[in-house]
């Protein structure tokens, strides 16, 4: 039985998602209170397995709570949010503080979204519920003083061409990851970089203001025909594919979900594969579920440089572990080891 706990300032919609998460029958309400205070000495005294929490609530906020709690007892935390821009904001300054995942708020029975939100509300904390939990990393050292890139486990000898474009594609977990990666490239980093993180409609504007706070680099949500440039980071928008042309032009499409998502990160790969080949660097870091690993590997076996984020520092292996077991991973790296490895490849 999952042990959830459910901090929520509004009685509406706290009474809203305790019947979401009783009506599964794997699934008890351990708890249910209106303020960071009140979630923090939940947490000690009910032993939940997940906690659900709110941003906005009175006295200490939800960004609070979660760092109190990852300093204290640490426990899965998932963030459900509304969509006002200072939620989006203090989302994921709640994760950057610890919390694991993040969905949005499920809209109101009777609602057409209300079905799917609160499937993937129920989905996440499932999951978190097995996650052992991952404090936040150190952050990277300064440029100057980075590793030199190495290996790391699983990497394959011989030659690759040298790159023009990265392609990352993640999944939950994926947030602090990529933060960790683009934080440690210079503002110089020749080539761009195109991102596919699954994540709820409406975050994705929220998650590249929140990346460009810790990053030289320039990142934007991608849009159709928008030429490629060096050291820009573009990505995916709200249920689109991401792709690009020969030319290194954007190319979205609004072509069927695969494996039920848009976007895909197999359908970037594939993109990058077919027009660039071995002149790619495909990144695949933390996620559940399999998208793009087959495709990593096919990148491998291209000739490309493929990396996989490694298992101790992945929230979910599910993604990075399924290409690294069909050989697709010529590195196996943490996300400070990343970083480090792409500015070796450029500087090579």
């Amino acid at each position: 039985m999952i042990k959830v706990l459910v901090a929520e300032d509004s009685p509406t919609i706290r009474a809203f998602l305790v019947s979401i998460l009783e009506t599964q029958p794997d699934m008890r309400v351990v708890g249910a209170v209106s303020s960071g205070e009140e979630a923090v000495a939940a947490v000690q005294d009910l032993k939940p397995d997940v906690v659900t929490m709110d941003i906005h609530m009175p006295g200490m906020d939800g960004f609070t709570a979660t760092r109190r709690i990852m300093e204290t007892l640490p426990v899965p935390i998932v963030i459900v949010s509304g969509m006002m821009t200072d939620q989006v904001a203090a989302t994921f300054r709640a994760v950057e503080a610890g919390a694991l995942a993040f969905v949005r708020r499920p809209a109101g029975i009777g609602h057409v979204d209300h079905d799917a939100e609160a499937a993937d509300l129920v989905m996440t904390v499932r999951l978190m519920s097995e996650v052992k939990v991952v404090r936040r990393w150190r952050r990277p050292p300064p440029l100057g003083s980075l590793p030199r890139a190495g290996t790391g486990t699983g990497e394959v000898a011989g030659g690759r061409s040298r790159p023009r474009l990265v392609a990352i594609g993640a999944s939950t977990g994926g947030p602090m990851a990529l933060q960790t990666i683009l934080s440690s490239l210079p503002a110089d980093f020749p080539l761009p970089i195109l991102v596919v993180q699954h994540i709820a409609n409406g975050f994705v504007e929220g998650f590249a203001e929140w990346l460009r706070l810790s990053s030289a680099l320039e990142v934007q949500v991608a849009r159709d025909f928008t030429g490629t440039m060096p050291g820009h980071v573009y990505l995916a928008p709200d249920d689109r594919h991401l792709g690009i042309d020969r030319n290194g032009v954007i190319r979205l499409s609004d072509a069927a979900p695969e494996s039920g998502l848009r976007p895909a990160v197999s359908h970037l790969f594939r993109s990058v594969a077919d027009q660039f080949g071995a002149e790619v660097v495909g990144v695949l870091l933390s996620g559940m579920g399999a998208d793009g690993s087959a495709e990593l590997a096919h990148l491998h076996a291209l000739g490309a440089t493929t990396i996989a984020q490694d298992k101790a520092s992945s929230v979910v292996h599910g993604m990075p572990g399924v290409a690294i077991d069909m050989g697709g991973a010529s590195h196996v790296l943490n996300p400070t080891e990343i970083g480090a490895k792409l500015v070796g490849l450029v500087r090579g």
